[in-house]
């Protein structure tokens, strides 16, 4: 039998290349992504974790009960093994340690992202993972200042 032609042969083998190519991408698209779930997964432990330590605190002070507040959520952060110099913990609104307070923690981590071909809009920059927690402070808990009865 003589090969005259290209009869028998099955095309699309130039095609292994780019489905391999579209592949690699993928996958580092959904790491890209695991990043950020990841990124918010901590920032969300960090800020419950500050703020039950802030509403548990023996005080005497709100700034001995942020000092716990700061060290919990940087034990969270961690825990998590995410990077320790990529969060920030700020409070929204006031935070006082006295009874029926609420305190809410925000804590915002910033996952880096690497560029990736043909998705022009994501990757290669920062993406900032936001975490918030609010507690009130225990109503019946001896030591603390009373809260102000509600203006109106």
């Amino acid at each position: 039998m003589r090969w005259r032609d290209e009869g028998g042969f099955v095309g699309g083998f130039e095609a292994l290349p780019f489905g391999f190519l579209v592949f690699v991408v993928g996958v580092a698209l959904l790491v890209n992504a695991w990043g950020v779930v990841d990124g918010t997964l901590a920032a969300s432990a960090a800020a419950r974790e500050a703020a039950r330590a802030f509403v548990e605190s023996d005080g005497p002070t709100t700034g001995a009960a942020m000092a716990e507040a700061r060290r919990a959520a940087a034990d969270a952060i961690d825990g998590h093994k995410a990077d320790p110099g990529r969060w920030e913990l700020r409070t929204e609104g006031g935070a006082e340690l006295r009874r029926c307070a609420r305190v809410t923690f925000v804590v915002t981590y910033d996952v880096p992202t690497f560029r990736l071909p043909w998705i022009g809009g994501f990757g290669g920059a920062v993406i900032t993972a936001t975490g918030r927690h609010s507690e009130v402070v225990d109503p019946y808990r001896q030591g603390l200042a009373v809260a102000p009865p509600p203006a109106g």
